[in-house]
């Protein structure tokens, strides 16, 4: 009997324990789904003229929050410095929880920093199995695209998309066939990974899309190659787009000023 409590509370214990970037113990791991969000910054002017010693201390701080998050979300910090006016950098947060998705940005708002920060775009979505996609998965795109493997590429290049409502009116073997010759113009260019996600409800968007890629040119071909094929006839945003460079959460805070 006295082996068998230390054994429960052991299965306790490290269910507890169990970080927020994988699906509860409860759920199928073959089905589990992740929220995903892409949240852009912008830096107050007024923080650059801050003494010295407060703009460390701010840095120190949002620094912590980052590391502190990074046990529940997969976090991923992008540059977008001097690539797109209005903002600075961009957290890429993903995970199987909403609680620590908001928690987060409360703190940050908490911060000095946060004194100087505002978010003028955020997109919200979650993962799902593409209904055009039946056999092939990406590199990086786990479990029939339900979970993203992120992070391995220099550059990302994010955009909310819409479809006209004539698309979803479409018969489903036609849009098949339409997508199979988008899909085959992406298959093209194997380097730049697709992680596509769900707004449907969510968001403002119907899908938010992001590519990783090791080279900016690589990715402006494949855009305009893809403006050229039939499905591009029922898009009604893919804007605004940002271009996105990896970077540490500490070169970004520097570059803040």
């Amino acid at each position: 009997m006295t082996a068998l409590l230390v054994r429960l509370e052991s299965l306790a214990m490290s269910t507890t324990l169990q970080p927020e970037t994988q699906p509860a113990q409860s759920q199928d791991n073959a089905t589990a789904r992740q929220f995903v969000n892409f949240m852009f910054f912008r830096t107050d002017r007024a923080f650059r003229s801050q003494p010295a010693d407060v703009k460390a201390e701010a840095r120190r701080e949002f620094a912590e929050i980052v590391r502190r998050y990074s046990d529940r979300l997969m976090l991923l910090p992008y540059s977008t410095l001097g690539l797109k006016c209005g903002v600075d950098f961009m957290l890429w947060r993903i995970g199987y929880d909403l609680d620590p998705f908001q928690q987060m940005v409360a703190d940050i708002n908490k911060s000095v920093l946060g004194r100087y920060l505002d978010v003028p775009v955020s997109y919200f979505s979650m993962t799902k199995h593409s209904q055009y996609v039946e056999e092939h998965v990406h590199e990086g795109q786990e479990g029939r695209r339900l979970r993203i493997v992120p992070g391995k590429r220099p550059l990302l290049f994010v955009y909310p998309f819409v479809k006209t409502r004539d698309w979803y009116l479409l018969p489903p073997p036609e849009r098949q066939r339409i997508m199979n010759e988008h899909i085959a113009i992406g298959h093209k260019y194997p380097r730049v990974k697709i992680n596509t996600t769900y707004s449907f409800g969510l968001d403002d968007q119907d899908f938010v899309v992001a590519f990783e890629a090791d080279s900016a040119a690589e990715f402006l071909d494949l855009v305009q190659e893809l403006r050229e094929t039939e499905s591009s006839k029922y898009t009604v945003r893919d804007t605004p787009m940002y271009t996105c460079r990896k970077s540490t959460i500490e070169e970004i805070l520097q570059s803040l000023g």
